[in-house]
C-alpha cells in the first residue's frame, strides 16, 4: 500500500471532499480521484460511494480512516520530536486557546511551558472550539485550552485531559456594593449583573446555580470576552461572576470588592489532543501543573 495515497484518501475523508481537499493540500480533484481509486483497487473494497454530490465512507473507508487517523498522527508526532531534537533549538508549541476562556487564565495555564530548560517559542491561537478542533484534527496544533470536554456532537478523534476546576465568585465595584443591604449571595437580586457570554461555561454553571438558589437577577449585559466584562465592572455597570482562582487578582489589579463564592459552582479546564499518550514537553509541563 503506497502511504501517498492513503494520505490523499485521510485529507479527503477529513475535508468532506475532493474538491475542498485539493484546494487544502493544492492538488487537482482529478489527481486525487485518480490516486484514491488506485488505493481501492490495491485494498480490493470500496472507500467512498457517492449520494449525489457528495462522498460518503464506507463502512471500510471507516475503518481505513481510524487506521489513518492513527498513523499521521504519530507522522505529526515524529515529526515534532525530530524537528526539536537538536539541543538548544527552540521548542516550537502550537496551542490554541478557545474565546470563551478568560486571557489571565489561559496564561496562568499555559505559563509552565515557558519555564522548561529548552527555549520555546509559543505559537498561541484564539477562536472557537470547533474551529480549534479542527486545526487540531488536521495537526496544526498541538493542544486545544478549553473550559469544556470534546463536544460529543463533533466528529474529531481526539482526547480530553483535565487539567484543574476552580470555583466561582462575584465581583463588583465599591460604590456599587453600597447600593446592596443584603448578604451574599441575596445582595445579587439587588444590584445589575454581567454575565459571560453563552458559549462559555462559566455561563451555564451560573445559570444552573443562580436557578437552584431561586435567584431572580437582572441581566444588565452579556460578555463573550472576561476582561470587557470586567471594564464594565469596573464602571459600576454591574456585579459578574470570574473564575475564583483570578479573585484575588482581579481584587487587588482594580480595586473590586469580592462579594463573595458561588457555593459548590465549579468549572472544569481540559487540554485536548490528538495523542492518548502525551510526549510534546510542553503539553507535559502543563498537565503537572494544577489550578
Amino acid at each position: 500500500m503506497n502511504l501517498k495515497h492513503l494520505y490523499y484518501f485521510w485529507k479527503v475523508a477529513k475535508h468532506g471532499g475532493v474538491m475542498r481537499a485539493g484546494e487544502a493540500i493544492h492538488i487537482s480533484p482529478q489527481t486525487l480521484s485518480g490516486q484514491i481509486k488506485v488505493l481501492e483497487e490495491c485494498l480490493g473494497t470500496a472507500l467512498f460511494q457517492r449520494h449525489g454530490r457528495r462522498l460518503e465512507l464506507t463502512e471500510a473507508g471507516k475503518v481505513a480512516l481510524e487506521y489513518a487517523d492513527d498513523m499521521f498522527a504519530l507522522s505529526a508526532e515524529l515529526d515534532q520530536v525530530l524537528k526539536n531534537f537538536p539541543k538548544g533549538r527552540p521548542t516550537e508549541f502550537r496551542v490554541g486557546v478557545s474565546d470563551a476562556l478568560s486571557k489571565s487564565l489561559a496564561y496562568q495555564i499555559l505559563r509552565p511551558a515557558i519555564g522548561l530548560s529548552n527555549p520555546v517559542r509559543i505559537i498561541c491561537r484564539e477562536w472557537r472550539l470547533d474551529r480549534l478542533l479542527s486545526e487540531l484534527a488536521l495537526h496544526r496544533l498541538d493542544l486545544v485550552i478549553s473550559d469544556a470536554p470534546i463536544p460529543a456532537n463533533v466528529d474529531v478523534r481526539a482526547y480530553s485531559h483535565k487539567l484543574g476546576e476552580s470555583g466561582v465568585s462575584f465581583l463588583a465595584h465599591p460604590k456599587l456594593v453600597e447600593k446592596a443591604t443584603a448578604p451574599f449571595p441575596a445582595c445579587l437580586e439587588q444590584l445589575p449583573v454581567l454575565m459571560p457570554g453563552e458559549d462559555a461555561s462559566l455561563c451555564r454553571v451560573v445559570t444552573e446555580w443562580l436557578g437552584k438558589h431561586k435567584l431572580r437577577i437582572t441581566v444588565a449585559g452579556e460578555f463573550d470576552d472576561a476582561a470587557l466584562m470586567a471594564a464594565f465592572g469596573r464602571e459600576m455597570v454591574g456585579a459578574f461572576p470570574i473564575p475564583s482562582v483570578l479573585a484575588e487578582e482581579y481584587a487587588a489589579a482594580s480595586d473590586f470588592v469580592i462579594l463573595g463564592q458561588a457555593e459548590k459552582a465549579r468549572i472544569e479546564y481540559f487540554a485536548l489532543s490528538v495523542q492518548r499518550r502525551i510526549t510534546h514537553p510542553c503539553v507535559l509541563a502543563i498537565m503537572s501543573h494544577h489550578l
